[in-house]
């Protein structure tokens, strides 16, 4: 294998990940044909077939899955040389490889921001999935760092706490719950509930807020993402359990009420994970230090206010600076009232 090429290795690669010529061709912007050429040739070097077809599937054969191994091993071994030739060359740079739960992509990009301010010569690769799928990419050495707010309980995984959060109960404005004070857990669970789905940080959260009452909860819909449920739940199909940061903007435009439950809100904390043993580059080190020391005070403040014009002072700002009446419209659809043919009571 002496004449094999780091090219070939990664064509391989994305085969071997893509288990087809075809999408590894599209994921590497080449031709079908080049790319079954390059495989051609890495087998002569090899001496073995690396894939098999059976019927319309395609494998890898024993010798393709122990060169998978050892080329993902090459591979980190090239990028953890060019992490270092770029601290070399002054500060972090390079790319910075980072997963985060979906709820996490409401507040997550104020972060990268503030911290590519910083480090001007940071590449992002930004993956957003549920927690199943970022330990995946964990585990497989797909990412870096992870965030999420649960990490797991294994000694091979290190995860820090840098910034509070909260979860929430939300329900549309006219739900008959909405405006109580101290409503119980009880009273809460003859609800409909709109759910993420198994696995992902929210639904486990979930569970664990409610403890044994969890096994009362009337999950009716379960879905992957959070812009899916909060559109059920403005639709009256139920009520959810969802982060404050998922909420916020519906909250505020009058879409979405975060009902007030008896001990709600439930605090939990976003973590930055990674693998134990695993070698950070300097820029995942230099985010990792960012997001202890200034994480929690930038997701505080919101998104950065970089390159916006300065606020105008004298009457005229004044004026403009009173706050205006709703359109008769707008306040129309504050008021409590449901979508055709939903009938509000106010008994339990």
């Amino acid at each position: 294998m002496k004449h094999a090429t780091l090219r070939q290795l990664k064509v391989f690669r994305a085969v071997a990940r893509n288990m087809s010529f075809s999408r590894a061709a599209a994921e590497l912007s080449l031709s079908q044909p080049a790319v079954s050429a390059q495989i051609k040739v890495l087998e002569a070097h090899v001496g073995l077939p690396l894939f098999e077809r059976l019927g319309k599937k395609l494998y890898l054969t024993a010798a393709g899955g122990e060169l998978l191994h050892h080329s993902g091993a090459i591979a980190e071994q090239f990028r953890e040389a060019e992490e270092a030739m770029a601290q070399l060359r002054g500060g972090a740079s390079g790319k910075l490889n980072v997963a985060v739960i979906s709820a996490g992509d409401y507040f997550f990009p104020w972060l990268l921001a503030a911290f590519v301010d910083q480090h001007p010569g940071v590449v992002l690769n930004l993956a957003v999935d549920n927690r199943e799928e970022a330990l995946r990419q964990l585990a497989e050495n797909a990412t870096d760092l992870a965030i999420m707010v649960r990490p797991p309980d294994d000694p091979e995984i290190v995860g820090e706490a840098f910034a509070p959060h909260a979860y929430v109960i939300v329900a549309p404005p006219w739900h008959p719950l909405a405006g109580r004070k101290a409503i119980s857990r009880e009273r809460l669970l003859r609800e409909p509930f709109i759910a993420r789905e198994r696995g992902s940080d929210t639904w486990k959260s979930m569970h664990d807020a409610f403890g044994t009452q969890a096994r009362a909860i009337r999950a009716t819909m379960e879905i992957r993402s959070n812009e899916t449920v909060k559109q059920a739940v403005i639709a009256g199909m139920g009520v959810s359990f969802l982060s404050s940061h998922a909420i916020a903007l519906d909250v505020h435009v009058g879409n979405l009420v975060v009902l007030d439950v008896k001990g709600f809100p439930v605090m939990r904390n976003w973590y930055v994970v990674h693998r134990a043993s695993k070698r950070l580059p300097p820029v995942a080190l230099a985010f990792k230090s960012f997001l202890l020391a200034d994480g929690a005070r930038v997701i505080r403040e919101g998104p950065p206010r970089a390159g916006r014009p300065p606020k105008e002072s004298g009457p005229e700002a004044e004026r403009e600076s009173k706050p205006r009446r709703a359109p008769a419209a707008r306040r129309a659809r504050s008021s409590p009232r449901g979508p055709p043919g939903y009938k509000i009571s106010s008994s339990d």
